[in-house]
């Protein structure tokens, strides 16, 4: 655990978690109870990589401080990371076990022992879970034991993607069970009343971006320099875990018909993944290694750059095996970069993307589908200007993480009454 400053416990590790403030007897008002404190429940948290861990870790702390409990698994870097956290930050040693039936049986553990002691020994309002396994079985088990409403979020593509009768059984059941659900995209919204969620419950809040580190303006002829970019070629720009339904193979595909089309374009893929050897195999096989460079990770301070670097952000998502995307974060990051995007038409990508007017919504399984959105931007930069704008100024009025909190305060607020309720 760490806050302020102090970093602590590891479970297995040293030491016992801080106890903080005894919890109150008696009932407390809605508006008193909406003041206290949360237990966060989520496996994902920075510096785990994703947009996932990084949208709590935003939401968070901006949420509150010290009485929010965020319980969490412990990755490379957690020590540096959570020393200045606003956050009391819980870490555990989280691992999937071969021998354990379920594997996951030990993290269902963890994560229950140490939230059940902080909802029994702080002054709680709620119970928050990030997913909704494991963590909102987890938590529901915690809210209904601690007399606290439970908020789930829900993503998308852990919906689509969770078909054994167990996990899907168990899914359904936390989903209707909980006292509020948050949908990440009209897209996630809809298959959550597919599984029978109440829809008064669901409410729909999109994920934000930092629009003060995100923004147009940026300098970056370094980084265009850096891969031997010259001043009036153009450059294609992928950002995500490096895997199939993302599409960026299908933009190795589109790329020599864009050269056909006399467009002196490259590709650069950001981000690491279990498609990074197949992608580079594609790329020669198309004829194109030279003009596809895999960047792998690079640093937050460049991230921004490198789409301000970009002509045009691209990822043609498609549904592979029930995968989808549910949102697509880097849509929003693009646009306050003031960026157009070229996104596939599944999933929730519509909310992040308006097509025609901060980007090109495509048939992510039509190669020539997304070659006509991008030659289509690529030669004419009065409408590339033009969706890069309309873009940034919808994020900067709807996605900053500081709209996206006070929506999540408002819907804390709603809980708390809820726990007043007999």
């Amino acid at each position: 655990m760490s806050r302020g400053g102090r970093v602590g416990t590891l479970e297995n590790g040293v030491g016992e978690p801080h106890r903080g403030e005894a919890r109150a007897e008696g009932a407390t008002s809605a508006a008193q109870r909406a003041a206290e404190g949360l237990v966060v429940i989520t496996e994902l948290f920075l510096p785990t990589k994703g947009g996932t861990a990084v949208w709590f870790d935003e939401v968070y702390r901006r949420l509150g401080g010290a009485e929010i409990h965020v319980v969490t698994a412990a990755v490379p870097g957690w020590e540096d990371h959570d020393r200045e956290h606003p956050n009391t930050v819980h870490r555990l040693r989280l691992a999937r076990r071969w021998w354990l039936r379920p594997e996951s049986l030990g993290i269902y553990a963890k994560l229950l022992v140490r939230s059940m002691r902080l909802a029994l020994g702080h002054r709680i309002a709620a119970v928050h879970a990030g997913r909704v396994l494991p963590e909102g079985l987890v938590g529901l088990l915690v809210a209904r034991m601690s007399g606290r409403p439970l908020l789930v979020y829900a993503h998308g593509e852990e919906i689509t993607t969770w078909r054994q009768p167990g996990k899907l059984g168990a899914m359904r059941y936390v989903f209707r069970k909980a006292d509020g659900v948050v949908a990440n995209s009209e897209f996630t919204r809809s298959e959550l009343l597919k599984l029978g969620v109440r829809g008064d419950r669901i409410v729909l809040i999109n994920p934000g971006v930092d629009v003060r580190r995100f923004r147009p303006g940026l300098p970056s002829a370094d980084l265009r320099a850096s891969i031997g970019l010259a001043a009036d070629q153009k450059l294609m720009l992928s950002v995500g875990r490096l895997s199939r339904r993302k599409g960026f193979d299908q933009t190795i595909r589109a790329l020599p018909a864009l050269l056909a089309r006399e467009l002196d374009v490259r590709y650069a893929m950001v981000g690491i993944g279990e498609d990074r050897e197949h992608l580079a195999a594609l790329a020669r096989e198309c004829g194109v290694a030279e003009r596809v460079h895999l960047l792998g990770h690079v640093s937050p301070e460049d991230l921004p750059r490198w789409y301000n670097a970009a002509d045009v952000v691209v990822m043609p998502n498609r549904e592979v095996d029930g995968d989808i995307e549910g949102f697509g974060m880097v849509f929003i990051e693009a646009a306050a970069c003031g960026k157009p995007a070229v996104a596939g038409r599944s999933g929730g990508t519509d909310s992040a993307v308006i097509d025609g007017e901060t980007g090109l919504l495509v048939d992510g399984a039509s190669v020539a589908a997304i070659v006509d959105a991008l030659a289509r931007i690529l030669a004419d930069a009065d409408y590339a200007r033009t969706l890069g704008e309309t873009g940034h100024l919808r994020a900067m009025r709807e996605f900053s993480w500081e709209q996206v909190t006070e929506r999540i305060r408002a819907l804390q607020r709603i809980l708390a009454r809820a726990g007043d309720a007999p």
